[in-house]
């Protein structure tokens, strides 16, 4: 199995050294390359196939969720073009744990979100599951987001970084109508909103992590979402999770 090619994309030397000592220590890592500042970073990410990319929202020049924001559509032209390389995934890792920051971060496209406060063992175990095609969310974060989902604050506001997910639409109602969420569906759903991993979930249902993906894509797909965060979601405002 090749490694898993990290990038770290942090201005704190001490933080950035500290990581790649550690992350060079763990069998399958391999920190490929560094960057000091957001436009750095923007270059590195669109010139170096790199899995997974650990990305502090607090750098100087262009800030992460801009970064990210900026390498997401470099993605897309790549992928319309069909030039991509390699589908890099972001991780932040950062001291800010903000309901504005949050969601803005996942608005720009990160696919997880650790504090720079977590263990170094929880921190491999995120970067391992984001590369496994999973998202990790900080527990404390995890809180934070489905708070905001309960209260539907999560609303457009052209002076915040943020993103307003519809609910259902009428066209979705009949889709689930018809293809109902099924018992064990919701309960996947059920923990997905409270922000458990697919390991995490696999766990608590006594089922394979296999098929608890199977059953993450079905109920994306009578959500009509794009992603975790967008079913979860629609899950609450449609009534579905309560």
């Amino acid at each position: 199995m090749s490694n898993i090619r990290v990038a770290l994309i942090e201005d704190h030397d001490v933080v950035r050294i500290g990581l790649r000592t550690v992350l060079q220590s763990q069998d399958g890592i391999q920190v490929i390359g560094e960057a000091t500042n957001g436009l750095q970073g923007l270059a590195l990410l669109k010139s170096t196939p790199i899995d997974i990319a650990l990305v502090d929202i607090g750098l100087p020049g262009m800030d992460g969720i801009e970064l990210t924001q900026q390498f997401r559509k470099f993605q897309q032209e790549q992928t319309q073009s069909n030039q991509i390389r390699v589908h890099t995934k972001i991780l932040m890792l950062t001291m800010q744990s903000s309901e504005e920051t949050v969601l803005a971060s996942f608005a720009a496209g990160a696919d997880s979100y650790c504090m720079k406060g977590t263990g170094i063992e929880h921190l491999i175990d995120a970067i391992r599951i984001t590369h496994s095609d999973d998202a990790w969310i900080d527990p404390a974060i995890a809180s934070i987001v489905l708070r905001q989902m309960r209260q539907s604050m999560v609303k457009p506001d052209p002076d915040k970084r943020t993103i307003e997910i519809r609910s259902v639409e009428p066209e979705y109602e009949q889709v689930l109508a018809s293809d109902p969420v099924t018992e064990r569906e919701h309960q996947v759903l059920e923990l997905m909103v409270s922000g458990c991993t697919n390991i995490i979930i696999a766990d608590r249902l006594c089922i394979t992590v296999g098929t608890v993906k199977t059953h993450v894509r079905n109920i994306l797909a009578k959500l009509c979402a794009d992603d975790r965060t967008e079913a979860a979601v629609r899950a609450l405002r449609s009534g579905i999770i309560s």
